[in-house]
C-alpha cells in the first residue's frame, strides 16, 4: 500500500478495464464502499455494451441471442447478494434487485421432473449411479490439500466407468465441466455446493432472474453507477500498460488504448488505481446465423493484454495455461426465438417441464445437448406470442447423430434438426421450424478457467509489490471459491477495492455449509442413490 501518503479517495482515479461484471462490480464497491466520486471512476470495454458475459440482447424481429446462461444459489452467493441488496429495480425502485429476484424465485420455484432423456425416455435421474470406488475416489479427493492435486486431471482420478453416471452427466453440464478440465477446481465445486448435492436432479435449489441477467442484474447495476456519473468509455480495446518496477515495488504509469480513431493512452498517477478483468470467457465469441455457422476464433482483447503485462511481470500469471487450448476450452451455445410455437410446445409435452423448471440434457447427443426454457418472457420486450429457449453441447467436434457434421459446422438450422432428432420429431421439420430462427455462437474460451492449473497461474487479486494495479475476474487467484461463478467475479472485485483502498471492512466469508452436519448426511444419502 502507498502508506500515510496516500491522498483522500476524492483525489484519486479509478480506471477499470474490462466493463463486465466484474469490472461494473468494482466500480460500484468503489463508489458504495470507498466513497470514491463516480466521476473520478472510468470504465473501458472494447465492446459497445457493457455486461460481458452476462449478455442478453435483440428482438422479436431479427431474433434474441445469449451467448451464456447463469444459475445462482442464494446461500452460496455471498458478495453478489451483497452488493445487489443495494441496487433498485429497474421496474421498482423501492425494491432491491435481490428483492426482486426473490420475489420472483418464490413464485417461480424450480423443480425439474426431466432432468435426463435417453431414447427419447426419461431417465430416473435420483439415481446417481455412483458405485463404491467412485464414492471412495470422492471422498479422497476432498481429503486432499488442493496444493497435492497440481494440475491433475479429473480423468486422471476417476475410472472411465465414473464418466457413464447420472450423476456426472449432471454435474457436467450443470457446471459445464469436462474429463480433462482440472480435479483441483471440480474439488473446491464439491465443497462449495456440496448443499445441493441431493438436488442435483431437481434443480431445486437453483434459483434465476426474472428476465435474461442482462435486464436483470447488468442495467440495473449500469443504471445505478451512471446516476452516480461514473464514466463509461466504449469501444476501448485497452492494448498494454507501462508499468514501472522499483525498490519500492511496481506501478501503472499509463494505459495504451484502440479506439475507431486510432491509438490513444491516459496518464495514471502512482496514487490511482487499476482494476484489470484478465482473461474472458466470451472473448473472441462469434455468431452464427440460420444458414451460416459461427467461426472458431484463436485469441481475444483481454487474453492478449495479459499476455503482454505477463511477459515482463513475475506474479502475473500464465494465460497461455488457460489460452493456449481451444480444443479444450470451447463449446457452443444457441438461442431460439419461435414465432411459430410448435417446437416450443413439443419441447414442453415430451419433457413434461413446464418453463423455468431446469436443464434438460440428452445423454444420448454424440454433441451431449442440453437445453434451457425459461419462464417466459424471458425479455422486457418479448411479445407474449413469441416464446425463446436456450441450449449449449460441450462436445462441438463430433458428428450428430441425424447431422452428419461437426456441431462447430454446423447452421442455426442444422442445430435445431439434430435437437428434433433427440426430441423424436424429425417427422415434422419442415412445419416445425417454419417461422423459428436460432442463432449459434461459438465461444473458444467458455471454459478455459478449468483447465489444468498449479499455484501462480493466475494471479494474486493484488500481486506482492503491486502498488496500484488489482486483477479481477475468472482468472484472479481467491482461495476456496469456484470460478465460472458471478459471485466468483464480484468477490474478487470487492476484494481488489477493499485491499487498494485499504478498507476496514469485512468481506462477506465463503460458506461453509459442508461443516453442518444436515447436509453431510444428505449428501452422502445421495450418493448412495
Amino acid at each position: 500500500m502507498l502508506g500515510e501518503q496516500t491522498p483522500h479517495v476524492a483525489d484519486r482515479e479509478a480506471h477499470v478495464v474490462g466493463g463486465g461484471i466484474a469490472g461494473l462490480a468494482a466500480a460500484a464497491f468503489l463508489i458504495r464502499d470507498g466513497d470514491m466520486p463516480g466521476e473520478n471512476v472510468h470504465v473501458y470495454e472494447k465492446l459497445d455494451v457493457f455486461g460481458g458475459a452476462m449478455d442478453g440482447a435483440g428482438n422479436p424481429d431479427e431474433g434474441y441471442v445469449i451467448r451464456g446462461g447463469r444459475m445462482f444459489n442464494f446461500p452460496a452467493y455471498e458478495c453478489t447478494w451483497d452488493l445487489f441488496r443495494t441496487i433498485p429495480s429497474l421496474e421498482d425502485s423501492s425494491i432491491s434487485v435481490k428483492e426482486e429476484i426473490n420475489e420472483f424465485n418464490e413464485i417461480h420455484e424450480s423443480y425439474a421432473q426431466t432432468r435426463l432423456v435417453e431414447n427419447g425416455t426419461r431417465l430416473d435421474a435420483s439415481q446417481y449411479e455412483l458405485k463404491m470406488h467412485h464414492r471412495i475416489s470422492l471422498v479422497r479427493l476432498l481429503l486432499t490439500p488442493e496444493e497435492r492435486l497440481g494440475d491433475t486431471r479429473v480423468e486422471e482420478w476417476f475410472d472411465d466407468d465414473f464418466f457413464e453416471t447420472n450423476f456426472w452427466y449432471m454435474w457436467a453440464t450443470i457446471f459445464a465441466f469436462q474429463p480433462w478440465h482440472s480435479v483441483a477446481e471440480v474439488r473446491r465445486y464439491i465443497y462449495r455446493f456440496l448443499h445441493v448435492f441431493p438436488g442435483l436432479h431437481t434443480l431445486e435449489d437453483i434459483d434465476r432472474t426474472r428476465y435474461d441477467q442482462y435486464h436483470s442484474m447488468i442495467l440495473p447495476l449500469r443504471r445505478w453507477l451512471e446516476t452516480r456519473d461514473v464514466d463509461f468509455q466504449q469501444d476501448r480495446r485497452v492494448t498494454d500498460m507501462d508499468i514501472v518496477t522499483s525498490r519500492a515495488g511496481r506501478t501503472v504509469e499509463r494505459l495504451h488504448y484502440e479506439t475507431g480513431d486510432g491509438t490513444e493512452s491516459v496518464a495514471v498517477e502512482p496514487t490511482d488505481l487499476v482494476f484489470f478483468t484478465n482473461g474472458s470467457m466470451t472473448d473472441g465469441s462469434d455468431l452464427g446465423a440460420w444458414d451460416e455457422a459461427p467461426e472458431t476464433n484463436e485469441t481475444g482483447a483481454s487474453w492478449e493484454l495479459w499476455r503482454s503485462i505477463a511477459e515482463d511481470n513475475t506474479g502475473f500469471g500464465d494465460p497461455e495455461v488457460f489460452a493456449g487450448n481451444v480444443q479444450e476450452t470451447k463449446w457452443e451455445s444457441f438461442t431460439v426465438t419461435l414465432h411459430n410455437t410448435d417446437l416450443f410446445d413439443h419441447i414442453v409435452e415430451f419433457t413434461d417441464e413446464e418453463p423455468g423448471n431446469g436443464l434438460v440434457t440428452y445423454v444420448d447427443s454424440s454433441w451431449l445437448l442440453s437445453t434451457v426454457v425459461a419462464a417466459q418472457p424471458h425479455f422486457p420486450n418479448q411479445p407474449d406470442d413469441v416464446k425463446i429457449f436456450w441450449g449449449y453441447a460441450l462436445f462441438t467436434d463430433q458428428e450428430g447423430d441425424y447431422v452428419e457434421k461437426k456441431m462447430s459446422e454446423c447452421t442455426g438450422r442444422e442445430i435445431l434438426e439434430e435437437l428434433c432428432y433427440h426430441l423424436q420429431c424429425v417427422d415434422r421439420l419442415p412445419e416445425i421450424l417454419e417461422d423459428v430462427d436460432c442463432v449459434p455462437c461459438m465461444m473458444p474460451f467458455i471454459t478455459a478457467h478449468f483447465q489444468p492449473r498449479t499455484p501462480g497461474d493466475r494471479p494474486q487479486v493484488v500481486p506482492d509489490s503491486s502498488h496500484n494495479l488489482a486483477f479481477i475476474g475468472q482468472y484472479a487467484e481467491l482461495r476456496r471459491d469456484v470460478v465460472f461463478t458471478v459471485e466468483y467475479s464480484v468477490r474478487t472485485a470487492m476484494t481488489a477495492v477493499y485491499d487498494l483502498l485499504d478498507l476496514d471492512e469485512e468481506i462477506p466469508p465463503v460458506s461453509k455449509h459442508y461443516r453442518k452436519p444436515g447436509v453431510l448426511a444428505d449428501a452422502v444419502s445421495a450418493s448412495f442413490d
